[in-house]
């Protein structure tokens, strides 16, 4: 499959008379919504081709333009698309706020990003639900989960983070619809198969710890590497852990931690001396610490750790192969 990115052709391209789905891309409007529009707002293209197929025109993308930037701001729909009709061909340069809406501030700071990541962030800016869910499934499908993650999903909750920060609670409705969607892509990442006999990685959080979308984009990664997964997500309980490790008998467990306040450096040292199988023939895991909030020194002289997506699934892949407990790195 070739996962490079698409050339980027530029909005204000002279000739430029792009598709419908091509412009989707850009501006982070699903398909679905632009037909929407076009039929109850009358924001469409002029132009279209064999009568059938939608071309749009640099003016017809401005108007477009103009009428996201407002729904973003929080100008309800309808009277957005009266005022990118109003603005005739000049829809870009007018593309200021309506008044009573606050200017230019209500963006997200993206910095030098992929396309991919900059339609996302509009999207979920104006809390397009469809228009966010089909930009993630197909940044996943063409990029994988990997450079998906890395270059387009983690820069935009990055942003949406650091606009939260700064505009107090205006912005945690934007911060819940994008990391549910996020999540739910990545659980429709569906796993290569695998040899049936192999163990498992586990992946789970320390007890008090509520993040996880890292974990679930390690494990959308690792199943399209055919390696077997057993994810237990938020909040897993010590023993529940410890009953988990033992019966499953996994290659390799990885315990997250967003923050020092969540790390347990006892779990982690508890969880390192598990040994799992029959008297005899027993077995003990790869412990690997992810996350923010490992800092310091392992717990352990039998532990990892994960710095990354991309690093971390050579990690993981290396204790796989081997068999054994990795020195620390």
């Amino acid at each position: 499959m070739d996962r490079r990115p698409p050339p980027e052709t530029p909005l204000d391209a002279p000739a430029a008379a792009l598709s419908t789905g091509a412009v989707a891309r850009r501006l982070g409007v699903s398909p679905t919504t632009m037909r929407s529009w076009e039929r109850r707002y009358a924001i469409g293209p002029a132009r279209r081709e064999d009568g059938r197929h939608r071309r749009w025109t640099p003016q017809d993308i401005a108007r477009l333009e103009l009428m996201c930037r407002l729904t973003g701001q929080g100008v309800p729909t309808a009277e957005a698309a009266r005022v990118a009709r109003d603005a005739g061909p000049d829809a870009r340069a007018a593309a200021g706020p309506a008044p009573g809406v606050p200017r230019g501030n209500d963006t997200l700071p993206l910095g030098k990003v992929r396309p991919e990541c900059r339609g996302l962030a509009r999207a979920a800016v104006r809390l397009d639900a469809p228009a966010v869910r089909e930009l993630l499934d197909t940044a996943l499908a063409e990029l994988g989960p990997v450079t998906a993650w890395e270059e387009v999903i983690a820069p935009t909750l990055h942003a949406v983070g650091r606009k939260w920060a700064s505009a107090g609670e205006r912005y945690v409705e934007v911060e819940h619809l994008l990391s549910w969607q996020v999540s739910s892509a990545l659980h429709r990442v569906r796993p290569a198969p695998g040899p049936a006999a192999a163990p498992p990685v586990l992946l789970a959080c320390v007890p008090d710890e509520q993040h996880t979308l890292p974990i679930e984009a390690l494990a959308a990664a690792l199943g399209e590497q055919a390696v077997p997964v057993r994810m237990f997500g938020a909040a897993l309980p010590a023993e529940a852990l410890h009953d988990a490790v033992r019966r499953t008998g996994p290659r390799a467990v990885v315990l997250w931690a967003q923050s020092r306040t969540t790390a347990d450096r006892a779990l982690a040292r508890s969880v390192a001396g598990i040994e799992w199988g029959l008297r005899g023939a027993r077995g003990r895991s790869a412990l690997l610490l992810a996350g923010p909030g490992w800092t310091g020194r392992a717990p352990t002289a039998h532990t990892g750790r994960l710095y990354g997506l991309r690093s971390g699934l050579d990690v993981i892949a290396a204790v796989a192969g081997a068999g054994t407990v990795p020195v620390p790195v």
